[in-house]
């Protein structure tokens, strides 16, 4: 009898957001859809400390921090937006709804 691999589990791609992450808090500008409860994060540079939360949430240094160059999953909410704010300098930060 052949090998058996189990399949990784998988979730659709969904709505991409892309923020670029500065001295000050910034949020994605559109909340998670209606069938969004995990989002993919990933930084391109000096990483980032973020926040998840409902309405717009201001991220600061005390948050979770995701460092440079990582990808990482989230639980989240339909509706709750995230917000990321730089550790040392400016980075793009992409936020991927996954369904």
């Amino acid at each position: 009898m052949g090998l058996v691999f189990d399949k990784q589990p998988a979730s659709r791609l969904g709505t991409v957001q892309q923020i670029t992450t500065g001295a000050a808090s910034v949020a994605v500008t559109n909340p998670f859809g209606a069938q969004t409860y995990q989002v993919r994060i990933a930084i391109t540079a000096n990483g980032c400390f973020f926040r998840v939360g409902d309405g717009t949430p201001t991220a600061t240094a005390s948050d979770s921090f995701l460092p440079i160059q990582t990808i990482d999953y989230i639980t989240a909410t339909p509706g709750q937006k995230l917000a990321a704010i730089q550790n040392a300098a400016a980075g793009t930060l992409t936020v991927t709804e996954m369904n």
